[in-house]
């Protein structure tokens, strides 16, 4: 872990503050928002946070370095993404918002939450949130597999349109996100968690694949995510940073539009 400073305490109207803390876990902050995504700040991708894929960086940020959280985004109940016991550390001031059949395991306690359907928006303090449409799939057992929702968000706020994709595969869902969000400023984008391919396509992008997500999204700037964190996967724990350069190349796409911020650094747009 490189060393890096602190996320800024506040931003300008206009401007939006993304901080890497790993995985798919972002700190989010607008002139009048704090948002995290699918915070996850346990040892371990599984049951209880205490077995299963063990975590190879800590989080870049300590939970209790953060500041006061507004609106928590849970995409899905996969244990990578969701862990009680890391949303419990917000309960007590944030809102969550999560797809449909998610509430009852949040358990947020003093803030309910809200579950959407695709496309369907709410207002969650000052950001309005649409959640949209992903290509995967839920399960916290064997026996609960597609019993809850999966999606990504859209979030706009102080003038800033952010895209959070969570876990997906490719699909012509990120084409009609684009189409009905055309002006995305920043889009956080999975590259990990693809191999073999004849398993994980329909559920992961590999990087070739997530550069394409960019091209149909056509946001300003792209930041990777769900990779370098878990080992989930047969690829290389850092593997797809480098498939994602090589996939850069390919497409004709610059480095600053497709970026891979470092674990705890953070960039403003």
């Amino acid at each position: 872990m490189v060393p890096h400073d602190p996320p800024p305490a506040r931003v300008d109207a206009g401007r939006v503050a993304i901080t890497f803390v790993g995985h798919s876990t972002f700190l989010i902050r607008t002139a009048s928002a704090v948002i995290l995504t699918d915070p996850v700040f346990t040892s371990h991708a599984g049951p209880f946070g205490r077995v299963g894929p063990r975590r190879v960086r800590r989080p870049a940020l300590a939970p209790e370095s953060l500041p006061p959280i507004d609106v928590v985004l849970v995409s899905h109940n996969h244990y990578d993404h969701l862990q009680p016991s890391s949303l419990r550390m917000f309960r007590r001031r944030a809102v969550f918002v999560a797809p449909l059949g998610l509430a009852r395991l949040i358990r947020s306690g003093q803030h309910a939450t809200i579950e959407l359907d695709w496309w369907q928006q709410a207002a969650a303090g000052p950001a309005t949130i649409t959640c949209v449409p992903a290509q995967h799939f839920s399960a916290r057992t064997p026996w609960d597999r597609n019993r809850t929702l999966w999606c990504g968000f859209v979030v706009q706020v102080d003038g800033i349109t952010v895209y959070f994709a969570g876990d997906s595969g490719y699909s012509p869902h990120f084409a009609e996100i684009g189409a009905r969000f055309p002006s995305i400023d920043v889009a956080m984008l999975p590259i990990g968690a693809y191999e073999p391919r004849w398993f994980m396509k329909p559920a992961h992008m590999n990087p070739e694949e997530a550069v394409r997500a960019h091209q149909d999204l056509n946001p300003r700037v792209s930041i990777a995510m769900h990779y370098g964190t878990f080992p989930l996967t047969d690829e290389g724990i850092d593997a797809p940073m480098h498939a994602l350069e090589t996939a850069r190349a390919a497409a004709g796409v610059p480095p600053e539009r497709f970026r891979a911020l470092d674990f705890g650094d953070t960039a403003v747009f």
